[in-house]
């Protein structure tokens, strides 16, 4: 509703006047009003625009399962990845692949066996960076030594080689317990692993 800043009061000797003064401001209000919707209608269509643009890039372009990817170098296999379902966000401003129902990663050395393994029950894969980043009951195994790492999150850089955390870490081998306070770091074949802010308990042998 629209307003003058002041009542309209009726006199005897001035209603025509008034009349008159209204008549002339019903073109301003019509064309408020026109003004008004067509800005309404603006901003309505620039929403659904923002809508569809934001709807659009959340949306995955490509969903797939049994998902089984292999990286080789000269004939041979380095490293394979297995996971249930995937989907795709190529339009995301950071775009990834996301792995809903988690991931298993498989290293392999050069007589063609699976040295280490690492698994989780969520990951997300940043294709430009080539990062991962796997959380939830997060595993890492060394067949060769026994090694095994447990934590609720991991980064895994493709370029650098390298896998880490930030967060609370257990390491379990044939030497004992040790906990990472603060994550740790390896390569990703698990080997030269560090805790950040360690401790833990070492296996003692028995004596006799």
């Amino acid at each position: 509703m629209f307003s003058t800043g002041h009542p309209l009061l009726f006199s005897k000797g001035q209603p025509f006047v008034i009349f008159v003064e209204i008549m002339m401001r019903i073109p301003y209000i019509i064309a408020i009003l026109l003004v008004s919707l067509g800005l309404s209608k603006g901003c309505e269509n620039d929403i659904e625009r923002i809508n569809l643009l934001t709807s659009d890039m959340e949306a995955p372009t490509i969903s797939g399962s049994n998902v089984n990817v292999i990286y080789s170098d000269s004939g041979k296999v380095k490293v394979q990845i297995l996971a249930a379902t995937y989907e795709q966000y190529p339009k995301a401003e950071r775009p990834y692949m996301e792995f809903p129902d988690g991931m298993e990663v498989f290293f392999y050395n050069d007589s063609m066996k699976i040295e280490s393994a690492i698994r989780s029950d969520y990951a997300i894969y940043y294709s430009e960076e080539k990062l991962w980043h796997a959380t939830g009951n997060v595993e890492v195994q060394k067949y060769s030594s026994g090694d095994a790492l447990n934590t609720e999150e991991l980064y895994w850089d493709e370029e650098k080689e390298l896998i880490y955390s930030d967060v609370y870490t257990k390491v379990q081998n044939q030497d004992g317990t040790f906990y990472g306070k603060r994550g740790f770091e390896a390569f990703q074949d698990f080997s030269n692993w560090q805790l950040k802010g360690t401790s833990g308990t070492v296996n003692v042998p028995n004596e006799e």
